[in-house]
């Protein structure tokens, strides 16, 4: 899965004949449209609005997805009244113009919450075609071993491309968020490169293996427990980008052994959806 970002500031007008219109939208699965909720924000659905416009008919298929931002602060009623506000005058200056149904999403963020990572979630998961595969393994995974919620976690930029058909669980997607940020960090500290004298010296008398054949995974592992609920939390590296985070219900701790052949028999699952992808992009 490849994607880019492109930042396009908004006093730039991308109507001026001297851009390439489909060099810029020619491959866009999303465009995201960002408001802010504390400002006057008048102009920018006008904007909005004119851009949906000149875009439909030559980019159907382009999800556009509007940020109100910076929410915080705000109170839950003032968010909705916001929101509702927005999605009003989108909606029927489009409708005005015999645009219905146009592919339009609304999110409310703050960078200080997860909630902008969470709206990126939800944007990249429409982008991704094998999406519907990755569900059905999380939810299989969840039937089996008794996770309360299964994520499937970009590493780096805390974003889940895929997670279980339950509803997503705000705390829960955080805790996981900010335990991926634990194991980075002791990453960072112990996953130094050993030299290849110290590597040989393990490799050596009495053991006479080869290091990946003295562990039983390969891979990043981890357990903790919540002292709150008493549920165990899992993360289990599925490559060097993508890491399976669970929360475990209470009281499943004694039945951790099956719950790890589970998620090995899942992670199994997503290494080979996401390679026979490779060979079709190949192909």
């Amino acid at each position: 899965m490849d994607f880019q970002v492109w930042d396009f500031p908004g006093q730039v007008d991308w109507a001026d004949p001297s851009f390439d219109l489909d060099a810029i939208f020619g491959e866009i699965g999303a465009l995201i449209w960002v408001i802010d909720a504390q400002d006057e924000y008048l102009e920018a659905i006008n904007r909005l609005n004119s851009t949906i416009l000149n875009l439909q008919p030559t980019y159907p298929n382009i999800n556009i997805e509007v940020f109100i931002h910076k929410v915080d602060g705000l109170s839950d009623d003032y968010k909705l009244d916001i929101q509702r506000d927005v999605t009003q005058r989108i909606q029927d200056e489009l409708s005005d113009h015999g645009v219905e149904n146009a592919p339009i999403n609304f999110h409310l963020t703050s960078i200080y919450n997860h909630s902008i990572f969470e709206a990126f979630s939800k944007v990249i998961q429409k982008l991704i075609p094998h999406l519907p595969y990755l569900e059905a393994l999380l939810n299989n995974c969840c039937q089996k071993s008794g996770f309360e919620k299964a994520y499937l976690f970009d590493v780096l930029s805390k974003i889940y491309i895929a997670t279980d058909s339950s509803p997503v669980d705000m705390p829960s997607y955080e805790i996981c968020s900010d335990y991926i940020d634990v194991i980075v960090d002791v990453s960072e500290i112990y996953g130094w490169n050993r030299p290849d004298e110290y590597i040989e010296r393990l490799e050596g008398p009495p053991w006479n293996k080869k290091l990946e054949h003295q562990v039983a995974c390969k891979d990043a592992e981890s357990c903790i427990v919540l002292t709150d609920g008493r549920r165990p939390i899992l993360l289990r590296e599925v490559n060097k980008y993508l890491a399976l985070v669970a929360v475990v219900k209470e009281g499943a701790y004694s039945k951790m052994p099956d719950i790890i052949e589970n998620i090995n028999a899942t992670v199994g699952g997503l290494l080979q959806i996401f390679e026979i992808t490779r060979r079709r992009q190949r192909a």
